[in-house]
């Protein structure tokens, strides 16, 4: 079993617990970097251990700064809410109930400038690590440890062969493939994880695609 430095000491943090804070952090950040545009309002949906004490934790804080960019070692991180408020940005914590998931869970609902509302719930599981198990209404499995693309298409025959055609042409490897959809023929989903970076190009290619929806790139430097 291969083991990082991570898994036995933790990562370097602003805050007083790796799950509540370094993990919250990178956890929100990840979170606005899925969803790829501005935004003017995000809710946070606390559940379990979150709900019950992201105040003295400093997971609030902690959530705020990393929907804004800010990195989990980062002397900012204290000053998110100065920071929010500064910029316009408007921000609410509840506490809500989420079935099946870590403890250290929430909700992020992102109101774009565009009018759109994205939705992404993740989990913060230790050592500053996370899980990013459901985006909008597609259940999904994710740890932000590589490059991924995120891709809405319309289920039917043949989608997935010609994007995974486009990655192999452009000498990109595949690590790990997660697939979702609502019924036959409707709306599917997938995340795909790779060794490398995923290009301009590449994302212009398989956004070209009549059944491709929406596609969003995510490199390592959107959250390193």
């Amino acid at each position: 079993m291969d083991i990082s430095i991570l898994d036995v000491i933790g990562p370097v943090m602003i805050g007083p617990s790796s799950s509540h804070t370094a993990g919250a952090a990178r956890l929100s950040r990840t979170a606005a970097a899925i969803v790829g545009k501005p935004f003017h309002k995000v809710v946070f949906g606390l559940h379990g251990s979150f709900a019950k004490t992201y105040k003295g934790h400093g997971t609030d804080i902690a959530l705020l700064a990393g929907a804004m960019g800010i990195r989990e070692d980062d002397e900012q991180l204290s000053k998110a809410f100065d920071l929010a408020d500064g910029c316009g940005l408007s921000y609410s914590f509840e506490e809500i109930e989420l079935e099946g998931v870590h403890e250290n869970s929430v909700c992020m609902t992102f109101y774009c400038d565009d009018g759109e509302v994205q939705q992404v719930t993740g989990s913060s599981v230790g050592g500053g690590q996370i899980n990013i198990c459901r985006i909008n209404d597609f259940e999904t499995e994710f740890d932000a440890n590589s490059a991924a693309l995120i891709i809405s298409h319309r289920d039917e025959k043949g989608v997935i062969s010609q994007i995974t055609g486009i990655l192999s042409d452009a000498d990109i490897n595949i690590a790990v493939m997660k697939l979702s959809r609502r019924s036959k023929g409707d709306m599917a989903f997938c995340v795909i994880e790779t060794d490398g970076d995923i290009s301009r190009d590449v994302v212009r290619a398989i956004q070209a695609m009549d059944a491709v929806w929406y596609v969003r790139a995510i490199n390592k430097t959107d959250w390193e």
